[in-house]
């Protein structure tokens, strides 16, 4: 008997299927999502590389690949595995100080000793507002131990399962590898099968390639020479764990609005405390200075007109994201907001017409 199926139906049974296959690859892949999105990240900002070093056909594309990885390997496992072992013990010696109410200690004499804390609450007193001593050292302890324990929590799940980490590692060079060679014609077949217009795909490409250029090449670039610069900068006044500071102040670079201010801003209050005004002064103008510079010189060089996102949603972006990914979040939560208002921008352009009553 012949039975008469309605093109809807079988439409609507397709379209179940595949939605399946797609959660059951999706469910088959979640190990491996972050190894697969670096790579991704990584394939972009290396891709000039790759194609540079194919010399216009002169060198076989599987040769420029390989030495495109063997260049990621050198740029960034190597420097990895060097601060995760310096990180892991100074970030789990901060953490220590602030538990064990030593830094507590170290506090309570500084501002006991010191005549600054009183000048300032003149000041505030106007205001009806005061800062006693017991405010700030539960202030600089509680920091001390949230942010050591966080550096040490990330470090420490690197350097305990170094194995896991140099295969994850590995793996994401062969991901590199072979998205270096057919990435284009997987971007192509994803274009192919997908049901929105060309013009709609490549602008969310376009904006995620932006947006992954800002976050790692230029807030990577500008947190490094922060971070760099600022630990030399507590090393030459003597402070302890410069290293760790430094680390600090690179990933707080990522932060628009607080930035390296949320360490160099106390630092400066902490050098007064301890009458070492012309240090105080000295890391003022510097921070002022180094800030000035990479604010308002370098990033808008390198970003140009390129990512269009307010700077208060690029504060959450990247705070949600280290709260909700760890480290790999500063990359993340940034990019979930550019798919977010890629999609906005595509939907009052081409789709609100369809939804609001005329």
């Amino acid at each position: 008997m012949n039975h008469q199926i309605s093109p809807n139906a079988i439409l609507w049974f397709f379209l179940a299927c595949f939605i399946a296959s797609l959660i059951m690859l999706g469910w088959l892949l979640l190990p491996f999502f972050s190894i697969i999105i670096l790579a991704g990240v990584l394939t972009g900002l290396f891709h000039p590389v790759y194609t540079m070093l194919q010399f216009n056909g002169k060198v076989r594309p599987s040769l420029a690949s390989s030495l495109t990885c063997a260049l990621i390997f050198l740029i960034i496992f190597i420097p990895i595995v060097f601060f995760v072992g310096v990180l892991t013990q100074e970030a789990f010696g901060l953490y220590q100080l602030a538990r064990d109410a030593v830094l507590n200690d170290q506090i309570k004499n500084l501002l006991a000793n010191s005549a600054v804390l009183e000048r300032i609450n003149r000041v505030t007193e106007n205001f009806n507002f005061q800062v006693t001593g017991d405010q700030l050292q539960s202030a600089i302890s509680d920091i001390g131990k949230v942010v050591g324990l966080f550096l040490y929590d990330q470090a420490r799940a690197i350097a305990s399962n170094t194995f896991a980490f140099v295969v994850d590692f590995l793996l994401m060079l062969l991901v590199i590898f072979f998205l270096l060679l057919d990435g284009q014609r997987l971007i192509s077949f994803i274009i192919d099968i997908s049901p929105l217009p060309s013009d709609q795909e490549h602008m969310l490409i376009r904006k995620f390639n932006d947006m992954t250029g800002a976050i790692l090449v230029v807030n990577g670039l500008s947190g490094l020479i922060q971070g760099t610069f600022g630990g030399v900068a507590f090393w030459l006044f003597g402070f302890e764990s410069a290293f760790l500071w430094g680390v600090i102040m690179g990933l707080l670079a990522f932060l628009p609005i607080i930035g390296t201010g949320a360490v160099m801003l106390p630092t400066f209050i902490y050098l007064l405390l301890k009458a070492r005004i012309a240090a105080a002064i000295s890391l003022l103008v510097f921070y002022l200075f180094m800030t000035s510079v990479i604010e308002y010189m370098l990033k808008p060089r390198l970003v140009g007109q390129r990512v269009q996102m307010h700077t208060l949603l690029v504060f959450f972006a990247v705070i949600g994201g280290l709260k909700l990914f760890g480290i790999l979040g500063i990359i993340y939560g940034p990019l979930v907001v550019t798919a977010f208002l890629t999609l906005a921008d595509i939907y009052k352009s081409s789709y609100q017409q369809f939804v609001e009553p005329h």
